[in-house]
């Protein structure tokens, strides 16, 4: 017997559902960390150095908390199937940076955001608005949203301690992938997003980053 398909309230809830599981539920990769395969060398790390180790890695945890919820929503309001597996199959591999960085994080003795629930219900929004735009243009935002995740993931490799192998490879794992990512969606269409909407998304970056670091 075929699957009934879902009506818009089915999906509605199953991205409640997806929300409050990113949000409040223990997250489980498919992958194993590559922190796992790493030498591990925290007793040589100190006290400053475990605070703004963990301090990185939350940012990171939260941008991965906003990538959970753009991809949902733009998978939500994407035209065709195909293009809802592209952001499916993204959202997968974002999920297990995110229980990577959850993990870390209490290695380092940290927490992760209080402001989690915020940073998911703004983004969600944001892939709303990028996928009522067009597939084009989704998938833009998908791709330039990347490139930015990129560079930022390159700052901290460049700022986390040389010592601190495991929060290093996770971050370089999650480089790879996130570039993988926006070739992905540049091959499937994405357009070159306006000059004054990447420097928006750069500024928008910004204040999460600054204020995740803190919060």
């Amino acid at each position: 017997m075929a699957a009934r398909p879902l009506n818009v309230l089915d999906q509605l809830t199953a991205a409640a559902d997806r929300a409050l599981r990113t949000i409040a539920a223990e997250p489980v990769a498919n992958r194993a960390s590559p922190a796992a395969a790493a030498p591990h060398r925290d007793d040589e790390l100190d006290d400053d150095q475990r605070r703004e180790a963990a301090a990185l890695m939350r940012v990171n945890h939260v941008g991965e908390i906003c990538a959970q919820a753009l991809y949902d929503a733009q998978a939500l309001a994407a035209r065709s199937e195909e293009l809802r597996s592209v952001f499916r199959r993204a959202a997968q591999e974002e999920t297990d940076h995110l229980a990577w960085t959850q993990q870390r994080i209490e290695e380092l003795g940290g927490r992760t955001s209080l402001l989690n629930p915020l940073w998911y219900g703004g983004a969600f929004l944001i892939g709303l608005t990028a996928a009522r735009l067009g597939d084009r243009a989704s998938l833009g935002f998908m791709a330039e949203t990347e490139r930015q995740v990129e560079q930022h993931l390159q700052g901290h490799l460049e700022r986390l301690p040389e010592t601190d192998v495991a929060s290093r490879a996770i971050v370089a794992q999650m480089k790879e992938d996130e570039t993988n990512h926006a070739q992905t969606a540049t091959e499937h269409g994405g357009m070159t997003l306006p000059l004054p909407v990447r420097w928006a998304m750069r500024l928008a970056a910004r204040v999460m980053t600054r204020t995740a670091h803190y919060i």
